[in-house]
């Protein structure tokens, strides 16, 4: 007993002198550190390392290549004088251009045409012949990847490209990409693919940073077309899996500039987990640029653990701060913190239409109660609540006033704000805005919506399990 409660004071101490972590999230690591012996401890092994610090993920040559075009930019875009349309939707939300630039090199790209997927079988069918066209490389980088019928329909598309001499880079992270047998990845490398596992187990099965997953989808060809957004590679992203019946997501197809900012990105990860440097080859990082007649405003945003700001939540909490009209909000978990969400209670209490969809149907319990429980807060603020019931609700993003959205891969979540590495796409254009806020109201007849009324006449089991999972939402 002596020694577990040595191992126990020495990682409380880590915890509370070492780490800069939230207090709330301090005190559910002291509670599980001193009130569950042994399990306590293992638990933070797996689950509480803090990456905060860390430089691993940061490469010299691109913070040198990026700085002069980030300053450049920003002194641009500070003596910029815009005269109608959506100039003036980018230069309305100008603070959060440049914080964006100053925090995370998100350069700004107006040079962009966007295309929007709701239908994985409609998506991977264009994700399918565009790789078909591909002449110098793919990059290919998912959370989950499974070895179904929607990875095998992909897979002799990348071997033909291999024999044409097409490079291809797969890159999957350790915990989402665990359903894929070594062997599979084995051959994939002998015909010539490049698999790249960010965050690998040890000893078969074992992962040490379980709680660290990178959570990006991001596919980018020939520097021409990007993809990213919130579906995986598994036939439950077609709606081929009964538990989930159709599943709705939120995808984005982007032509153009804003383009070398996903392989940029795709780029740092690779770099990590291969070792392989992409950029000291600047073919990877120039293309050709076609003038598109939609001009689509777009910053790339990514986010984890790594970065001291949290700044994909950063973009939602400005967003909401700048709305005036309305808020529609989808996505599968709802966990803010305390700071979002108290500007959505503002927001609504102060006569903005905020409405927040999740889904009818846990993939995950504890996250869904929890869920269930902040979305009961912002009942009561005056915001609306629907439960979408045509099957499972995976999309992941925001529009304010119909002018300004921000899609990608991080849900409305502790884990996406702090612990996921995730990348969104903050989109400046009326017209595409408008397209998800049409998306998102075309859903409305398939939703139930939960008012407070029939909120505060829940069961009691349902409000034990919200408490309980509540009290562990820091760890979610």
């Amino acid at each position: 007993m002596k020694n577990i409660f040595l191992i126990n004071l020495f990682f409380s101490i880590i915890i509370v002198f070492f780490q800069r972590r939230d207090p709330k999230s301090v005190w559910t690591w002291l509670f599980a550190l001193n009130f569950i012996p042994v399990f306590g401890v293992i638990f933070y092994l797996f689950f509480g390392q803090d990456l905060r610090k860390s430089k691993m993920f940061r490469i010299k040559e691109v913070e040198d290549r990026l700085r002069y075009s980030i300053k450049n930019q920003e002194q641009i875009f500070r003596e910029y004088h815009p005269s109608s349309g959506d100039d003036l939707v980018v230069q309305d939300f100008g603070s959060l251009v440049l914080y964006n630039l100053e925090t995370s090199g998100a350069v700004l790209t107006v040079n962009n045409d966007l295309e929007i997927f709701t239908d994985g079988r409609k998506k991977f069918e264009d994700l399918r012949q565009e790789l078909r066209k591909a002449k110098e490389y793919i990059h290919i980088q998912y959370y989950i990847i499974k070895n179904d019928e929607v990875f095998q329909s992909i897979v002799p598309i990348l071997l033909e490209k291999v024999k044409e001499g097409v490079e291809v880079r797969v890159l999957a992270d350790g915990m989402g990409g665990r359903f894929m047998p070594k062997g599979c990845w084995k051959e994939m490398e002998r015909a010539g693919i490049k698999i790249g596992i960010f965050f690998p187990p040890v000893l078969g099965r074992l992962n040490f940073r379980v709680n660290y997953r990178n959570h990006r989808k991001i596919v980018v060809i020939d520097g021409k077309v990007g993809y990213v957004g919130g579906f995986n590679i598994g036939k439950e992203y077609i709606s081929k899996v009964a538990r989930f019946g159709y599943w709705r997501d939120t995808h984005l197809k982007i032509r153009g500039d804003a383009v070398i900012s996903l392989q940029i990105r795709f780029a740092l990860d690779w770099n990590y987990a291969v070792k392989e440097n992409l950029f000291l080859f600047s073919k990877y990082f120039v293309q050709e640029r076609p003038v598109f007649k939609q001009a689509v405003g777009i910053q790339v945003v990514s986010s984890g653990p790594d970065t001291g700001t949290k700044n994909i939540r950063d973009n939602y909490l400005e967003m909401f701060h700048r709305a005036r009209n309305h808020i529609y909000i989808q996505t599968p978990y709802f966990v803010p913190d305390d700071a979002i969400l108290s500007a959505l209670k503002i927001a609504a209490r102060s006569g903005v239409d905020v409405r927040l969809m999740i889904p009818c149907k846990p993939d995950h319990p504890f996250v869904y109660w929890a869920t269930y429980s902040y979305a009961g807060e912002l009942l009561q603020a005056g915001a609306k609540c629907y439960i979408y019931e045509h099957g499972f609700l995976h999309a992941k993003g925001i529009t304010v006033d119909g002018v300004a959205s921000c899609y990608g891969t991080a849900n409305m979540d502790i884990r996406s704000f702090e612990l996921n590495f995730e990348v969104n796409a903050v989109i400046y254009d009326e017209e595409m805005t408008g397209k998800l806020e049409q998306a998102f109201l075309d859903d409305l007849p398939y939703c139930r919506e939960l008012t407070w009324e029939g909120y505060r006449h829940r069961k009691v089991m349902i409000r034990v399990k919200e408490q309980f999972c509540r009290l562990l939402s820091p760890l979610l």
